[in-house]
């Protein structure tokens, strides 16, 4: 089969095409012959030398896909050879071939392009995880949701919105602020012109937010705190902003704050096999209906993955950046 692997870390020209034997699925294990695969801020930052993958994971990036299963490992039934399903991997997601553990697939609706469901998985998986189970949003709740025309930022919008909270969101244009209006988003705010502190502040009457669900980390820590109300929680799932952070621990002792984080590519296939059989569960039913779909920015043939992680660098991009691998039947 045909992948895209480097020799070395460095920048997007290191890719280059390899060709390996495809790979045989183990117990509990399907194959999928790949439509397409979504490209996502973890692979950039592998590429980069910063992002290793976990032991016993393909060392081909990639971390979501979309296809056919094309085999099956023993105890999965034969019954889904030839069906369409999208899958949270490990990694191996740039290649015609890839595996995945049946427990983390879901099957494709009706209506949804395999394009669009290659651009599901991580990004629902990691919202529903932080927002819903570790910061516990509820209903008529207020998020805030720092790079919001990102893939996670615009999942975290639709997500948000679906399921009754008030959504206020950071982008750093007025095109890309009426992308995430349109989205939906209760306030979209100019991080470049306007201090989304003092925004948050006049939105919420002065009361804060209730969950911050931050990529950028850093400097932003200390501000994204000062947004929060009372009992608010501050989820990190990427330090794009730098790895250490200044905070006021008394500010965290008066509003009784929760600081938390994580990372979703380590943890174990239990875990993910428990996360899909949930996300399959609450969310998968609005895929189905079309409440939800990815915003879709643009899709690279696979010999150009240089290219969609350039895109994915300049950050220009809006929605979910995917590869075509093979052509969608």
């Amino acid at each position: 089969m045909t992948a895209m692997g480097y020799d070395a870390p460095g920048g997007p020209d290191v890719f280059r095409s390899e060709q390996l034997p495809v790979p045989q699925p183990g117990p509990g294990e399907v194959l999928f012959r790949v439509a397409y695969a979504g490209v996502n801020r973890p692979d950039v930052i592998q590429r980069q030398g910063f992002y290793p993958p976990p032991p016993g994971a393909s060392p081909i990036p990639g971390l979501e896909i979309a296809g056919e299963i094309v085999a099956a490992g023993e105890g999965v039934g034969t019954e889904w050879l030839g069906q369409k399903v999208c899958a949270l991997v490990s990694g191996g997601g740039y290649a015609e071939y890839c595996l995945a553990t049946f427990d983390h697939c879901l099957p494709v609706p009706d209506g949804v392009s395999l394009a669009e469901a290659a651009a599901l998985p991580e990004t629902l998986f990691t919202v529903w995880h932080n927002v819903f189970e570790r910061a516990y949003a509820c209903e008529g709740e207020t998020l805030l949701v720092h790079g919001g025309t990102s893939g996670i930022g615009t999942m975290a919008i639709m997500l948000g919105k679906a399921f009754g909270l008030s959504v206020i969101a950071t982008a750093g244009s007025e095109e890309k602020c009426a992308a995430i209006r349109e989205l939906g988003a209760d306030l979209a705010i100019d991080y470049k012109t306007q201090d989304f502190v003092e925004e948050v502040k006049n939105f919420t009457g002065g009361k804060g937010v209730n969950v911050v669900l931050d990529m950028v980390s850093g400097d932003y820590v200390a501000r994204n705190l000062q947004c929060l109300a009372e009992d608010g929680r501050h989820i990190t799932i990427a330090v794009l902003g730098g790895l250490k952070a200044t905070i006021d621990m008394a500010l965290v002792m008066r509003k009784r704050l929760t600081l938390t984080g994580s990372t979703l590519r380590a943890r174990s296939n239990e875990f993910k096999a428990l996360l899909a059989d949930e996300i399959a569960r609450t969310a998968w039913p609005l895929v189905a209906d079309g409440t939800i779909r990815p915003v879709m920015d643009q899709t690279f043939p696979l010999d150009e993955v240089a290219e969609a992680h350039r895109r994915m660098e300049q950050g220009d991009h809006i929605g979910k950046i995917v590869l075509a691998v093979s052509r969608e039947t």
